[in-house]
């Protein structure tokens, strides 16, 4: 695969990014977070060159964008205090959007969607029912949460199925980046909502976010 060196970029990026976080130097922190980010959106218009399938690769594209907005969204909690509940809530509904764009990139080549989406409420159920059990939040937040888990664990059985039915290359990457995307949304709630923060359960949420975006990305390469 190529691009490799934009890779470790980004993880280089987030290994400054999430020092200045843990110094509380927050606005050097977004600006690295930002750039971070860049860099799988980067990655997945130049893997674009490489594509076959145009239709999953421009919803690819607009999901990684997303999650970049998303991103710089999440962090501006921490600059504008005041306003940090909103302004969380708006970053994962950006990212619930992104979400959405993965799937729909996914939807022509299922041979059975239906099957995929039962598979995901009932994965996204199973999940709900175990972090709910371990977290405290505001109502707010919970329901926000049942849409977000909902739409990552359908994205997730949507290329579980893609890789069942046809296991390429770029579909198996793909499916590796979701589940990490997966288990990064989970430490990242567990981390913010539970009973104590703690700092190692961060790094874990980020390397697993910014793995499963670089992977999401590199899979346009090998459609």
């Amino acid at each position: 695969m190529k691009y490799i060196w934009l890779c470790l970029l980004c993880l280089a990026i987030m290994a400054a990014f999430i020092y200045f976080e843990h110094k509380e130097n927050y606005v050097v922190a977004v600006v690295l977070k930002g750039l971070a980010s860049l860099c799988f959106v980067v990655l997945g218009i130049l893997s674009n060159i490489q594509t076959l399938d145009m239709h999953l690769a421009k919803f690819v594209k607009i999901g990684l964008f997303l999650g970049l907005i998303a991103d710089v969204m999440l962090n501006l909690r921490f600059v504008f205090k005041k306003k940090g509940k909103i302004v969380f809530l708006v970053g994962i509904l950006i990212f619930l959007a992104g979400h959405i764009m993965y799937i729909v990139a996914m939807l022509p080549n299922l041979l059975n969607v239906s099957l995929s989406i039962i598979g995901g409420v009932i994965l996204a159920a199973l999940l709900l029912i175990w972090i709910f059990s371990k977290i405290e939040a505001q109502m707010a937040f919970k329901i926000f949460g049942v849409f977000y888990i909902g739409a990552i664990s359908i994205m997730n059985t949507c290329a579980l199925k893609l890789v069942l039915e046809n296991a390429t290359a770029g579909r198996i990457v793909f499916l590796i980046g979701a589940i990490s995307f997966l288990i990064s949304d989970i430490v990242l709630i567990l981390n913010t909502f539970g009973k104590e923060s703690k700092f190692s359960l961060r790094i874990t949420n980020l390397s697993f976010y910014y793995i499963g975006q670089l992977l999401i990305a590199l899979s346009l390469q090998l459609l």
